[in-house]
């Protein structure tokens, strides 16, 4: 599936919800959907940096995609990363790099969020992105 296909799709699952306490619900529910982090990685390495709370993020390249896998301390962050996590994992690095951001303001996620949160999601997008541009460069 294509990330714009992905994104679509979560579009398409958020509007299902009334308010906002479902969709936070509903958020928490994806992060127990979170394909795990091996705890070797479980590191400040691999934190993410302007977070409240942790995240840990680790990729790696499988068949020339970049394969994600994360995990955090928090239900609502976790929901958060398990949404970007299935947005860009098993894609390509230029398709990570090139793909637009705004599914996050159509599912109201980023208006929804604390200052905090909302600067830790812009951390995790930037993250997986600079994953994706080491992955590229490396070819």
């Amino acid at each position: 599936m294509t990330i714009t296909a992905i994104q679509e799709e979560i579009i398409d699952e958020f509007a299902l919800f009334d308010d906002w306490m479902q969709r936070y619900e509903y958020m928490i529910e994806l992060g127990k959907s979170l394909p795990l982090i091996d705890e070797q990685y479980k590191t400040d390495e691999y934190i993410i940096k302007g977070c409240q709370s942790k995240v840990w993020v680790y990729a790696e390249m499988q068949e020339g995609k970049v394969v994600f896998t994360a995990d955090s301390d928090a239900i609502i962050t976790k929901g958060i990363i398990a949404i970007l996590i299935r947005v860009y994992s098993n894609q390509t690095p230029a398709a990570i790099i090139e793909a637009n951001t705004a599914f996050i303001d159509e599912i109201g996620l980023k208006e929804h969020l604390s200052p905090t949160r909302a600067n830790g999601l812009v951390s995790m997008l930037k993250q997986l992105k600079m994953y994706a541009l080491a992955f590229q460069a490396k070819g």
